[in-house]
């Protein structure tokens, strides 16, 4: 518990994370707040709750840089250097680190999302927002966990390059450009796709739920279900923390 408490001090005695808290809530919930109040009634139909969730990547790459930033920074600074000689092993401090950082993006996470639903169901009364089945439960409640585990892959690359710019470009491009890319290769792409981190996690989202254009995008023919997908983008995200913490303890700080 001591090391929990020292990392969540450290954590919030910096603004960085108070700002990204506000910008990714303030993003993603705002975004859905235009789109619902320019929603036109003929679409009323189509505008489910899966559709309230069309912008929850965005606030997702704003609590990974604030992921990353919560490592780097601790290089940066040499401020890891006390962590260490205080936890000479290096492993309870760094997960210590992980489970306060990572569960703030969860929860984070889970705001963003209840919020985007919330103010979506306030602008437009008359849409079919209600939530009925463990679907659409899940396609609201459950952005909180990719948030929660995109945070542990943020951590992984900031131990991994200990630098903040490299990292979080490192972030950007994969998510951005790698992830959209790869598909794109002719015969092996769709079989690529199906196996992507973060295509998966959104498959968790989504899976199940028919075509939206507005909405986070259907996959077709995803080998896993939404709970098989989950349990393959953790075991993506923690096995990267972990070689994340094997550099961190092999390498000085």
């Amino acid at each position: 518990m001591t090391l929990l408490t020292v990392e969540r001090i450290k954590l919030f005695s910096t603004r960085s994370p108070w700002w990204c808290m506000i910008l990714a809530t303030a993003l993603t919930v705002g975004l859905t707040s235009i789109f619902a109040a320019t929603t036109k009634t003929k679409d009323l139909p189509d505008f489910t709750p899966d559709v309230t969730q069309f912008a929850y990547n965005f606030g997702l790459v704003v609590m990974m840089v604030m992921s990353t930033l919560a490592v780097t920074t601790e290089y940066r600074f040499s401020t890891i250097r006390t962590t260490f000689l205080a936890e000479p092993r290096r492993t309870p401090a760094l997960v210590a680190k992980g489970i306060v950082v990572a569960g703030l993006a969860g929860i984070v996470g889970e705001i963003t999302a209840v919020g985007s639903w919330g103010i979506a169901r306030l602008i437009q009364p008359d849409a079919p927002l209600a939530l009925h089945s463990a679907q659409e439960y899940r396609n609201v409640f459950g952005v909180g966990l990719v948030y929660l585990l995109a945070s542990v892959f943020a951590m992984a690359v900031g131990l991994i390059v200990r630098q903040s710019a490299g990292a979080i470009v490192i972030e950007l491009v994969y998510l951005f450009l790698l992830e959209n890319l790869l598909p794109a290769i002719p015969r092996i792409g769709d079989h690529i796709q199906h196996w992507l981190p973060f295509t998966v996690g959104d498959n968790f989202v989504v899976a199940g739920h028919p075509h939206h254009s507005d909405g986070p995008p259907v996959i077709d023919g995803m080998p896993l279900g939404p709970w098989g997908s989950l349990v393959y983008f953790a075991a993506v995200c923690v096995g990267l923390f972990v070689i994340g913490i094997i550099f961190a303890k092999r390498r000085d700080a």
